[in-house]
């Protein structure tokens, strides 16, 4: 494990959302004692989680764009990733993608509640949240079994969906959004599908 533990913190985009975790727990720390800052840490947490199912089903799989450049955006986010889901390269999600995101979104927390340590603690819940998907991620494509039955069944899952069809189990870390959405049906009653590892052959 912990050479798989060293790879995974070897990529340039989970050591800049590491440091800045640490940083927002830094700011965060002091004002432990205040619910609203609690409240605010599982706040991002649960936002994490929702975009992670959103933007996994509704943007990453989008059909193929015509627009050259959008289509170059998305397969270098999701599209080549279906094609070589073991390729380290592609597993995470580049920073050049998700900070512009995350630097917006502290910044309409902050504008809504004029409170530095609210929105600290949103940023770590959020940036947190983040470094777990991409460790589930990574996990599931890297020869590693996971410690729990828990972490083995989404590993299963997920699997299902980059190997038995791509139109279902949208969730890395959960499967609840893929179960109130409709997208979470009994794996031996979905057929396989031919555009599972080619995206842009998807109609």
């Amino acid at each position: 494990m912990r050479v798989y533990l060293k790879e995974f913190f070897s990529f340039l985009d989970i050591m800049v959302m590491s440091l800045l975790l640490l940083a927002c727990l830094f700011f965060t720390l002091p004002d432990l004692d205040r619910g609203v800052v609690w409240l605010s840490l599982l706040l991002g947490m649960v936002l994490y989680a929702l975009s992670e199912y959103l933007i996994h089903r509704f943007l990453f799989h989008l059909k193929p764009p015509k627009n050259p450049l959008f289509l170059h955006f998305l397969k270098r986010l999701h599209y080549d990733h279906h094609v070589k889901p073991d390729e380290l390269e592609l597993l995470f999600l580049p920073v050049w993608y998700s900070l512009p995101q995350m630097v917006v979104t502290f910044a309409v927390y902050y504008w809504l509640t004029a409170d530095a340590a609210m929105t600290s603690a949103f940023a770590t819940g959020m940036i947190g949240f983040l470094l777990f998907y991409e460790w589930t991620h990574y996990v599931a494509h890297r020869p590693i079994q996971p410690f729990t039955p828990w972490g083995r069944w989404m590993k299963k899952l997920h699997l299902l969906h980059h190997f038995k069809n791509e139109n279902y189990w949208y969730g890395v870390t959960n499967p609840a959004f893929d179960v109130l959405m409709g997208t979470f049906p009994n794996e031996k009653q979905v057929e396989k599908s031919k555009t599972a590892r080619d995206l842009e052959q998807a109609q």
